[in-house]
């Protein structure tokens, strides 16, 4: 293809011919890889969750005085804390997410050295404690909404189109999910409630593509003449060629933002924006790539087991054992007959030989 052909094929003026279906291997093995790197970074690497899920004390103060994050982080080593700290609005105000202050014998001085090294009184300096239960709340409905969410969608698909078309888009939401997860974690960003919001955001997004693909494939597999031409599956490469332009240009609008707020945002937006873009790029990637060629098998299945399991089919199974059978039958007996016949047939006279034993010559007239 050249740059003409692939100009005119992004914008939309032809329909390319791109073998989608035919290399679906390919494209499994790729997530295949994809999920294996991520179940590593889940199982070993593990998460990083924020103090809203393990508790901890947010403190947020205004400064007067230009303070560095160092010389705030000194401030917390002398005190035994670990924790993160972030300047906000140009650095007028310092953001310190560290563990939680019960434990520290003088919480008072610890206020007040944060209050003189940014030139404020200690009254501005807010602390809030949390608890680990909050996060832990918001984890169990994440999870329960995630589960009832997946069902209801599957159940809505399977109603508007076909069940087998449901199980391809769940495949591909677990596919999203499972690997957008890991793959946070493999890199070690730290799991906020902003990272739950940005999954479960990215399911709609994927499933929007999906059943778009979803919706053109009924659309063309309705033609009883198109089906015939094509097969089942050369129909659904047909409407992902048909539809994988309209995929790109829309994962392409939705990722430019969200690439902005990853390279220009603070780090909280940088956690949800990462967690965003890989999940819309896997979820454009799963829909073309995975949800279609999973539609294909599931139905190539069933046309092999409906053609199985069919009254005609049976009968010809039936049948080819007696066939072979009087086939063979027919076979031997004549071989037998073939044997009697040169056993019973005349027998070559012998010819005659003179005295000496040689054969004897003929004469010539």
């Amino acid at each position: 293809m050249n740059a003409r052909d692939a100009f005119a094929v992004y914008r939309g003026y032809r329909v390319p011919h791109l073998k989608l279906i035919e290399h679906r291997r390919w494209w499994f093995t790729f997530s295949g890889v994809l999920i294996v790197l991520s179940l590593f970074g889940m199982l070993v690497s593990g998460f990083h969750f924020s103090i809203d899920f393990v508790g901890g004390a947010e403190i947020t103060y205004p400064v007067s005085t230009p303070v560095t994050a160092d010389q705030v982080q000194s401030v917390l080593d002398s005190y035994g804390l670990t924790g993160e700290v972030q300047l906000l609005a140009g650095g007028d105000q310092v953001s310190i997410r560290t563990d939680s202050l019960g434990d520290l014998q003088d919480p008072t001085a610890f206020r007040q050295d944060l209050a003189d090294q940014a030139g404020i009184q200690a009254e501005q300096v807010n602390v809030e404690d949390i608890g680990p239960t909050w996060g832990q709340q918001i984890s169990r409905k994440a999870i329960r909404g995630l589960v009832l969410v997946l069902v209801f969608i599957g159940i809505y698909i399977a109603w508007r189109f076909q069940w087998s078309m449901a199980v391809g888009a769940m495949v591909a939401l677990v596919h999203d999910v499972v690997i957008t997860a890991g793959l946070y974690a493999l890199v070690g960003r730290q799991v906020t409630p902003e990272t739950v919001i940005a999954i479960l955001t990215i399911l709609g997004f994927s499933l929007h593509d999906t059943v778009v693909i979803y919706d053109k494939v009924q659309e063309n597999t309705e033609s009883a003449a198109l089906t015939a031409r094509l097969g089942y599956t050369g129909v659904v490469d047909m409407s992902l060629n048909q539809t994988v332009m309209r995929s790109v240009n829309t994962s392409l609008v939705v990722l430019l933002p969200i690439l902005s707020l990853l390279l220009f945002g603070g780090q909280t937006l940088k956690d949800f924006a990462f967690a965003m873009f890989v999940g819309v790029a896997i979820g454009a990637y799963s829909s073309i790539f995975i949800a279609a060629p999973v539609l294909t098998i599931i139905h190539e299945r069933q046309v092999a087991k409906a053609a199985a399991a069919s009254p005609a089919a049976r009968r010809a199974q039936t049948r080819v054992p007696a066939t072979v059978a009087a086939s063979d039958a027919a076979s031997d007996a004549a071989a037998t007959k073939a044997t009697a016949g040169m056993a019973s047939g005349p027998k070559p006279k012998p010819r005659s030989r003179n005295k000496k034993g040689q054969p004897a010559k003929r004469k010539r007239r």
